[in-house]
């Protein structure tokens, strides 16, 4: 049984914990946050009077981890001597080589604004060490890391803004999702119609406490869909960003009685939830893909990163779209892309060029969804972005109409490829480019396709209720 509006707080009933950081304390520990020494951590921690440090890490499908540790643990932390077993980790190590340490990022230290003031939980996010105190190149955050230092060799600077959406559904009386909700609010409505207005509201207010730059929120166009729209920035740091929206939406939620999801189309018929990906190269401090006397604005680099994207887009989908889920989501009529192009008028191509000028140019990918493992999206992107920039790759017309509404023949003499249709396809395209291999690294790449092979063929061998619906009375 589903209680009517459960999960829906008014104003009065909203305070789980008090935002009480005035503006001038949060932009002082915003700025400070990237340059935190050893001492500083102790002293905060001890300030604060945090008593639980939560070792955070993800596994190689962007599946949050965390060893927790006490205060009194923490140098240990700080000196890298903090172990856990790999083997237990999907797609890191054998049972023979499990044994694995995390090295604390203590630009990543954060306080957890929902935890109690008197006792508190912090996180530092780590990444994953091999007992020869090498980098494990089972771990995303590392791919992500040789990424970046291969446009830092070429003297570039990635920076991204995401846009992630998700839907808010009921639980039931067992406290499980369900995929229910009582309201019928769609793109940009308020409340009252709007019955997810208050957790949102929550949410932003909670991430500004994490440091979070909002820029915008709003009800999206299904029924208890929303998006929050957080400030760009290095593409290390956005990829921490998402993991951390992520856990605090969900938390959020879960406190207001409610259950967010991040699945890519968790109902048939309306919209389902993208990850779009905002994104330039800067180089001196100055935005490389801005050219006032170019196309559309964009410079002779930002050509070729984009026909690097576009080349390597099919081989990137099985991370970008990495679920049996995220295809239904890729089809025809739901503003989903299908389609490989470029535009900038329209939405329906993969990539949009927003309209800006000066620094605020950028590109916009659309196919990646909420469930990509961000560390390995940005990646892949920025390495198929290079690749191109490198080989000053090609790219094809714009399509400047609505590329749904085009006959198949004009796609083919347009030479405007689709998107893999399932996952199985996806799979294969990754499997088939080398360059993929080459970004992942052979352990995250073999390992990836094995176990995303597994999943498929799982999937493959249910019985689903269409089937049923469709075939039983029939044959």
């Amino acid at each position: 049984m589903i209680v009517p509006n459960k999960g829906v707080l008014t104003g009065i009933e909203r305070p789980f914990f008090a935002h009480k950081q005035s503006w001038k304390e949060k932009e002082r520990r915003y700025r400070m946050r990237k340059n935190y020494s050893r001492e500083d951590i102790i002293k905060l921690v001890e300030e604060e009077d945090v008593e639980f440090i939560r070792l955070q890490f993800t596994d190689i499908f962007g599946n949050l981890k965390n060893l927790a540790i006490t205060a009194g643990q923490l140098e240990k932390a700080l000196n890298n001597d903090c172990m856990f077993d790999g083997s237990s980790i999907e797609g890191f190590a054998s049972v023979e080589e499990s044994d694995m340490y995390l090295h604390p990022d203590f630009g990543t230290l954060e306080i957890f604004p929902w935890r109690p003031q008197q006792g508190k939980v912090a996180r530092l996010i780590c990444d994953v060490y091999r007992p020869d105190r090498k980098p494990f190149a089972g771990d995303p955050r590392y791919v992500l890391k040789r990424a970046i230092q291969e446009a830092e060799e070429m003297g570039f600077t990635f920076r991204v803004g995401a846009e992630c959406e998700f839907f808010l559904f009921h639980l039931d009386d067992n406290g499980m999702p369900t995929t229910l909700t009582h309201e019928k609010a769609g793109y940009f409505d308020v409340g009252p119609v709007d019955l997810g207005e208050n957790a949102r509201r929550d949410m932003v207010l909670t991430l500004e406490d994490m440091g979070f730059v909002v820029e915008a929120s709003h009800h999206d166009v299904a029924p208890a869909q929303h998006e929050i729209s957080f400030c760009y920035d290095d593409a290390l740091t956005t990829a921490d960003n998402i993991m951390t929206f992520k856990l605090a939406v969900r938390t959020i939620a879960k406190r207001h009685g409610l259950h967010a999801s991040f699945m890519p189309k968790p109902k048939y018929g309306v919209n389902g939830s993208g990850m779009h990906i905002n994104m330039s190269l800067l180089k001196d401090g100055k935005n490389i893909f801005a050219d006032e006397e170019g196309a559309h604005g964009l410079s002779r680099d930002a050509y070729a990163f984009l026909g690097g994207v576009m080349e390597h887009m099919r081989g990137m989908t099985a991370i970008m779209n990495p679920i049996v889920n995220s295809y239904k989501r890729l089809v025809p009529g739901f503003e989903a892309p299908v389609y490989i192009a470029w535009s900038a008028t329209n939405r329906s191509p993969l990539i949009r060029i927003p309209a800006a000028a000066g620094d605020a140019v950028r590109m916009e990918l659309r196919s990646p969804d909420p469930t990509a493992n961000p560390y390995l999206a940005l990646a892949a992107v920025l390495r198929a972005g290079l690749d191109g920039m490198k080989r000053q790759t090609p790219v094809p017309e714009s399509v400047d109409c609505n590329i749904f509404r085009m006959s198949e023949q004009e796609r083919r003499e347009r030479k405007i490829e689709e998107l893999p249709g399932t996952l199985a396809e996806a799979v294969s395209c990754m499997e088939q480019d080398a360059f993929m291999r080459e970004t992942l690294g052979d352990h995250v790449f073999e390992k990836y396709i094995a176990l995303k092979k597994e999943e498929w063929n799982r999937y493959r061998s249910q019985v689903t209720d269409w089937e049923l619906n469709e075939y039983l009375n029939q044959f």
